[in-house]
């Protein structure tokens, strides 16, 4: 069996595993106002489910499969690939999560964004630091003010 079969019977056991806790243990702890609600905190992750179980009987029984081409990544070539960025990008990442709650939002999200657009190959540092501010402001201000979810700002020293 193929590696991409493969990988489909793997994600099948996941989505049906997700599916079984989505049906049938997450619905059982309800409060009773909550079970005539049209939309319980299950569903979303019982339409994933399906969703993914789905997609991967796809793939196991073959009905993706059109002509046989090329590998799209050669192993063989793997040093002709951006083969850093890509690391120095999940480094990034997993400061950016480790960063977040000592860090504050704005200046870990604001500074993910400008490392990574200058690992990614962006120079033009009087566009790059202006729009990675606006957009970490403009989502700040729409998570804490419009949803009401608190993010804290700033770290703990500066009065986050």
């Amino acid at each position: 069996m193929a590696l991409d079969r493969w990988i489909a019977l793997i994600l099948l056991g996941i989505c049906m595993a997700y599916g079984y806790a989505a049906w049938f243990t997450m619905d059982g702890s309800l409060a009773p106002f909550m079970k005539r609600n049209p939309i319980w905190p299950s569903t979303f992750p019982k339409v994933l489910s399906l969703m993914g179980m789905v997609a991967s009987l796809i793939i196991l029984l073959g009905l993706e499969k059109s002509e046989a081409k090329e590998a799209e990544i050669d192993y063989r070539r793997l040093t002709e690939y951006k083969l850093g960025q890509a690391i120095l990008l999940l480094g990034l990442m997993v400061a950016y999560a480790l960063l977040l709650r000592p860090a504050g939002f704005i200046f870990s999200t604001s500074g993910f964004l400008i490392f990574g657009s200058f690992i990614l190959g962006e120079r033009k540092f009087h566009i790059m630091v202006p729009v990675s501010l606006a957009a970490t402001f403009v989502v700040w201000y729409l998570v804490q003010e419009v949803l009401g979810i608190y993010l804290r700002p700033m770290p703990g020293f500066l009065g986050g």
